[in-house]
């Protein structure tokens, strides 16, 4: 269930965000999300993961292919 949360940001931090949110094609909630997720996960389990990797989870789109980015990127080197 999602709610609505209403914050008080300096607007350059804002600006910041959002554009980092759009080069890394995830909203800027879900970006905000992600990082509080890390960090209230970071008190519950002992992971061995770092905080860093965590607040990147859900930054890669679930239908990039790999492969392909990959297949392409041999295409342009040895064209």
């Amino acid at each position: 269930m999602n709610t609505k949360l209403t914050l008080n940001l300096d607007k350059e931090v804002i600006d910041e965000a959002k554009t980092y949110a759009k080069s890394h094609h995830v909203s800027l909630s879900k970006l905000i999300e992600n990082y509080l997720n890390s960090l209230t996960k970071q008190s519950k389990s002992k992971s061995n993961v770092s905080s860093l990797v965590e607040s990147l989870t859900g930054i890669i789109p679930n239908d990039y292919n790999e492969k392909d980015d990959y297949r392409n990127y041999i295409d342009e080197k040895y064209a």
